[in-house]
């Protein structure tokens, strides 16, 4: 075992991946600066730089990917794939169903997604609920650097195509750039599991759809993701020293999603709280409300989530995106 960053373990298993297979490719805006390790190893043929236009270079990578390659497309934000989004939507999620399964879309769109360092809601959008809702698409959201590389190889060799996204809270890289020597004065809680961990010296493909339970409890269920699943765990450890004990489950990816553990996990607790960054109205969270009932289970049931659009000011921002203060009270009222 060695330990890992969050990013460095994404680059690792991606650099294993491309080792290993030549139509592995990767392009976007700024890569050879991003991933200098994929780019000094591989060179400026199979990690190629893209011009600002997410439009393009998204429906380039639909292009390459039916022509037989593998392309590791990156576009910096989330926010940003609203402009490239026909790619995804009317394209890529839709070609095996429409050409009857003689076509595939093997690609994967790594994003970074996420608030909590006071950047706006430009800027620091989840949307993977978002991004769920179509038809066709796989989304992959890792909490952890050991899931990180091993959710990235398992996108990789997908033959359909694949929305990566890293929380940038828990990727050192984007907190330098975005909210690191500029601002000293501002703290940020970034969980340090998440960041930085113990990772395998080789990479094995993780399966896609299947939850892990990181904490037992049988008083009630946490579901969350990403940076959640941390706040997640941080929560049920004060929660404990009130006699409150919680299960705690990192979904790892949203499509597809693993309804068995959860529906088991809340059958035994009978209570669920599902802690989502993204927005409340229309996303997982409902969806995941809906999942159980319809199992025939009965739960009292919350969510905590990002409720509107996020602003710049810190204090607003601690308000509106989930976290553990919040987490804490969901749960003591739920009881």
């Amino acid at each position: 075992m060695k330990v890992m960053n969050f990013a460095d373990a994404i680059d690792d298993a991606l650099s294993q991946a491309m080792a290993d297979d030549p139509r592995i490719l990767v392009f976007g805006e700024d890569v050879h600066t991003l991933r200098l390790s994929l780019y000094t190893r591989f060179g400026e043929h199979r990690v190629r730089m893209a011009p600002i236009s997410e439009s393009a270079f998204l429906g380039a990578a639909v292009g390459a990917a039916m022509a037989g390659l593998r392309p590791v497309v990156e576009i910096m934000m989330v926010d940003f794939i609203a402009v490239a989004v026909d790619a995804l939507l009317n394209h890529a999620a839709k070609l095996k169903v429409f050409s009857g399964g003689k076509w595939q879309c093997p690609m994967v769109v790594r994003v970074a997604c996420g608030g909590g360092y006071g950047d706006g809601g430009q800027h620091e959008q989840s949307l993977w609920g978002w991004l769920a809702h179509i038809p066709g698409l796989t989304v992959v959201v890792p909490s952890n650097p050991a899931d990180a590389g091993g959710l990235m190889l398992s996108a990789i060799g997908d033959d359909g195509p694949v929305v990566y996204m890293e929380h940038k809270l828990l990727a050192d890289y984007w907190l330098d750039y975005l909210g690191g020597s500029s601002r000293k004065t501002v703290e940020f809680d970034v969980p340090a599991n998440g960041s930085r961990s113990s990772v395998p010296d080789k990479w094995t493909p993780l399966p896609l759809g299947q939850a892990v339970v990181c904490r037992e409890g049988g008083d009630i269920t946490l579901v969350s993701l990403a940076v959640g699943v941390h706040r997640c765990l941080k929560a049920a450890n004060e929660l404990e020293k009130k006699g409150i004990y919680a299960s705690v489950l990192d979904l790892r990816t949203v499509v597809p999603l693993d309804k068995e553990t959860i529906c088991q996990s809340v059958a035994r607790s009978g209570r669920l709280l599902v802690v989502d960054e993204d927005y409340k109205e229309f996303g997982l969270s409902g969806e995941l409300a809906a999942i159980v009932s319809e199992a025939g289970i009965k739960m009292k049931y919350d969510r905590v989530c990002t409720e509107g659009t996020i602003p710049y000011a810190r204090e607003l921002e601690n308000e509106i995106l989930p976290n553990t203060r919040r987490i804490v009270n969901a749960v003591l009222k739920l009881m």
